[in-house]
């Protein structure tokens, strides 16, 4: 079993487009069990999670398979490293698999998760690349393929074994931001990391609603504030004042 756990917050946008894009690239060769967290959406985010499921049975990869694919959706706390956490308690599977809900992962990409753990790798990503051709994005998605912690973020997708999340104590509840990153230095940490090499894509809509070069100037700050000792508040009140909450989108 793959659990693969969203979270979500007011995605009645596009969380459709989601869900379609994980049916149409899910190998059907192995057991999956999807995760929707739900911070508090004020859409019809969660009704639109419920319709889709009652129609996930007529999948036709998975009913001649014979294989098990669910959607489950549940409500939680606000704040992405508690509706994760959440959704990890809640899931059944041996692999975990976090997902942003505007990253869209490769082909197949649950049989490319399986066989990396099977190879004695319990966690990691796979490359990313933004829906942008603009040179500097681009530039940032072709560093992905390499192997430094440098060049980690959330939204290439977190894979990691059920057993080793829990041992690390999973996502540190006290960042509002960042939490992605201190669950991967630990990983980095214990020498415990591994890049898939396919690709997927993430969206750059919020580089192009604050601007390139003023988004990435931001999370600069955010990454040396971090490294010269800031804590979790003060990550998050500058997060705050100089990018915005609306979303809870963070690129970090």
């Amino acid at each position: 079993m793959l659990s693969i756990i969203i979270p979500v917050l007011d995605e009645s946008g596009s969380i459709e487009r989601l869900v379609v894009h994980l049916m149409d690239n899910l190998s059907g060769k192995t057991n999956i069990e999807l995760i929707f967290v739900d911070g508090g959406s004020q859409d019809n985010t969660r009704e639109i999670l419920k319709n889709i499921n009652n129609k996930i049975e007529l999948h036709s990869k998975f009913t001649s398979s014979g294989k098990n694919l669910s959607i489950n959706v549940y409500e939680s706390k606000r704040g992405r490293a508690r509706q994760m956490n959440f959704g990890a308690k809640n899931a059944t599977g041996k692999i975990l698999y976090f997902l942003h809900a505007d990253s869209y992962p490769p082909k197949n990409f649950d049989r490319y998760i399986v066989e990396s753990v099977e190879k004695g790798n319990p966690a990691g990503c796979f490359r990313m690349k933004f829906d942008s051709d603009h040179w500097w994005l681009f530039l940032a998605g072709w560093f992905t393929q390499f192997n430094i912690k440098a060049f980690r973020g959330g939204d290439q997708s977190q894979f990691i074994t059920q057993v080793l999340f829990e041992e690390i104590g999973g996502f540190d509840e006290n960042y509002r931001i960042y939490e992605d990153n201190i669950l991967i230095e630990e990983l980095y940490r214990r020498k415990q990391f591994v890049i898939i090499p396919h690709i997927l894509i993430t969206s750059a809509r919020r580089y192009r609603e604050k601007g390139i070069g003023n988004l990435q100037y931001h999370f600069w700050r955010i990454h040396l504030k971090k490294f010269l000792g800031a804590d979790a508040e003060e990550l998050y009140h500058y997060y705050a004042k100089n990018i915005g909450v609306k979303n809870h989108k963070r690129r970090l």
